[in-house]
């Protein structure tokens, strides 16, 4: 499918369907103490005037209130299919409401089987910013055009060919297109993430998975350097906590190392580390997970996914940051050799650590590579990760989790993530809880007082592995990673892609 931009109008004329928009007016008088509410519908803002004259004349326009989402559809004087959306009270319409109602109508159009929809944009700047309204209407049609068929026999058929924008000042024309690259490049970005998070296991081993991300990195990416250390060269390393989660597996562990940096970098360029972790699947070792809980743990991996496509996408757009991107890539399997319960380790920072639950293993990937991520002494650290299962007993799947040790560098990512609409809520990290994570036997524990606070202290052990002061945030992701049926722009199944763009936000405007 292919987004065109249609200034002058030509091709929107010919186009099988062409979507306006139109808001609700309310007028509230009082006659003899009595008060009574009118509502009226507003189309001025068509750029077509013809096309508003066909509307006015409508019978059924009559009984059309311009409610949020509600669709009058008729057929225009060229035989083609016009379709008002309602919006609603435009003074109370917010950027996710435009990316929400133009998801819903887009596939509510592309399920009608049509090949070429047109867009007036100037009915639906309902933010006022021209350029960034087409950014979002781009963004929000990329979204939600993606499908994961790729196992299927039968593919579905896409008739929709063209989406043409229209219905915008010429003088606008250079803003919309870089506001359209720069959706084009998030998009292709989230869709990369949510391939790799919904790739089935016995494909997306630890092996296959760094040479997808080098692959990617090589055809898509100019002047990355990549660095992937093998099992051994974890070992030289001292990441004997990681290790401890591979063990089991009959594949190789993988620690991806990307690097990037501005072409314009100075001696006051920042220098941001993203971390992610990438369990491509977790059984729970012999911690076993029950056999309902183990299906969809293809997904463990979907930190790493989130911290690559938000790496992705701030190079395509050519951040002005040096970005450093962690994945720590394994699977956590039962064999012979895999780690029992009540086993000690030594950790890459030299902490000795009880493993008395095996399916607590992605804190133990996540120590080492934080570990490692602050040797490179950077301005700040964020990992991501599916974590806790607490995490959707706090906050449910709508919302990230977001903890720290440093509130304005928290503060720093939770504003990205209001400027992006995507939902975020700060935990503490309090005393009480780092004692939890202490060992009688070794200096930490793997896992906290059972049924207390477990994406807490989770994030408590994650802290002890951040040194030199490095501001850290660490977003618990587990909720939010996969099935956002809420989001018309998010598969009601399978990987969201949520928490990237936010992130791509932060790596963009961080100076």
């Amino acid at each position: 499918m292919q987004l065109t931009l249609d200034q002058a109008g030509q091709k929107s004329m010919n186009a099988d369907v062409r979507i306006v928009s139109a808001f609700q007016k309310t007028k509230t008088s009082k006659v003899k103490g009595k008060e009574s509410t009118e509502v009226t519908v507003s189309v001025d803002h068509w750029a077509d005037k013809s096309l508003k004259e066909e509307f006015a004349g409508l019978r059924a326009g009559k009984n059309f209130k311009a409610a949020k989402d509600e669709v009058l559809t008729f057929t225009g004087t060229m035989g083609e299919t016009v379709k008002v959306v309602g919006l609603g009270d435009r003074t109370k319409l917010k950027a996710e409401d435009l990316r929400k109602s133009t998801a819903r109508i887009f596939k509510a159009v592309k399920a009608e089987k049509h090949t070429s929809v047109s867009i007036d944009l100037a009915s639906f700047d309902v933010i006022r910013d021209t350029a960034h309204a087409a950014g979002l209407i781009a963004e929000s049609i990329g979204m939600s055009n993606y499908s994961y068929d790729k196992y299927l026999s039968k593919k579905s058929s896409d008739a929709l060919k063209e989406v043409l924008i229209t219905g915008f000042d010429k003088k606008k024309e250079v803003a919309i297109k870089k506001a359209l690259e720069t959706s084009g490049h998030v998009v292709s970005s989230i869709t990369v993430a949510r391939d790799f998070v919904n790739e089935v296991p016995n494909v997306l081993r630890s092996t296959e998975y760094a040479k997808l991300i080098e692959a990617d990195v090589k055809k898509s990416l100019k002047g990355v350097k990549v660095k992937i250390l093998n099992r051994a060269q974890l070992k030289a390393e001292g990441m004997n906590m990681f290790l401890s989660v591979n063990d089991g597996s009959a594949f190789e562990a993988r620690l991806v190392h990307l690097t990037y940096e501005p072409t314009k970098k100075t001696a006051k360029t920042k220098h941001i580390v993203l971390v992610g972790k990438g369990l491509v699947f977790d059984t729970g070792g012999y911690s076993l997970k029950p056999g309902a809980n183990m299906m969809s743990m293809k997904h463990d991996m979907a930190g790493s996914a989130t911290v690559y496509a938000a790496f992705r996408a701030a190079v395509l757009l050519g951040a002005p940051v040096k970005i450093t991107c962690l994945l720590g890539i394994t699977d956590n399997a039962v064999n012979s050799l895999a780690t029992m319960p009540d086993s000690i380790v030594t950790a890459r920072n030299g902490k000795t650590v009880e493993i008395l639950n095996t399916d607590a293993e992605g804190r133990l990937v996540l120590g080492d590579v934080l570990d490692y991520a602050c040797d490179l002494k950077p301005d700040g650290i964020i990992d991501a990760a599916t974590l806790t299962g607490a995490c959707l007993v706090a906050l449910g799947n709508q919302v990230t989790a977001i903890l720290g040790n440093d509130q304005k560098w928290i503060d720093t990512v939770l504003n990205s993530a209001k400027a992006s609409d995507e939902y975020m809520w700060q935990l503490p990290i309090i005393p009480e809880w780092s004692a939890d994570m202490k060992s009688k036997i070794a200096d930490l524990k793997n896992i906290g007082s059972p049924m207390r606070a477990g994406t807490a202290t989770a994030a408590a052990f994650l802290q002890e592995f951040i040194k030199h002061d490095i501001p850290w945030a660490h977003l618990d992701i587990a909720g939010t990673a996969d099935g956002q049926s809420h989001l018309p722009y998010c598969p009601p199944v399978g990987g969201s892609g949520l928490t990237i763009r936010s992130l791509v936000h932060l790596l963009m405007n961080t100076k």
